[in-house]
């Protein structure tokens, strides 16, 4: 089994700064990528961030130039900092890495139980 255990969210005023860390252990036998989604309240999930095996990262427009992804791939760790909160990246984060379990398995996703991002305006 996979386990993504996220660390780090909480409550912060508007213009603060946050940042989340996540943890991929258990059965891995190489990871493709790793990234974060959001979900607030009534909308669908969204990407906020990814970065793949190669060093490349994509941002949702929403968040360029305030958040930052960076990954371990030594210790399967990431983690988002977010600067410039505003109320409207309040949501639920997930952490989400896809990767082989074994050599010659499907690539599959998994998700973490999410972690409570709250920004107060």
């Amino acid at each position: 089994q996979v386990q993504l255990v996220e660390s780090g969210g909480g409550l912060v005023q508007a213009g603060g700064s946050l940042r989340l860390s996540c943890a991929a252990s258990g059965s891995i036998f190489s990871i493709n990528a790793m990234g974060w989604y959001r979900q607030a309240p009534g909308k669908q999930r969204e990407l906020v961030a990814v970065s793949t095996s190669g060093g490349s990262t994509n941002y949702a427009d929403s968040v360029k130039g305030r958040f930052t992804i960076s990954r371990d791939n030594a210790k399967n760790t990431v983690s988002l900092q977010m600067n410039g909160l505003s109320p409207e990246d309040t949501a639920v984060y997930y952490c989400a890495a896809t990767l082989w379990t074994r050599p010659g398995s499907r690539r599959t996703d998994y998700w973490g139980q999410g972690t409570q991002v709250t920004v107060s305006s």
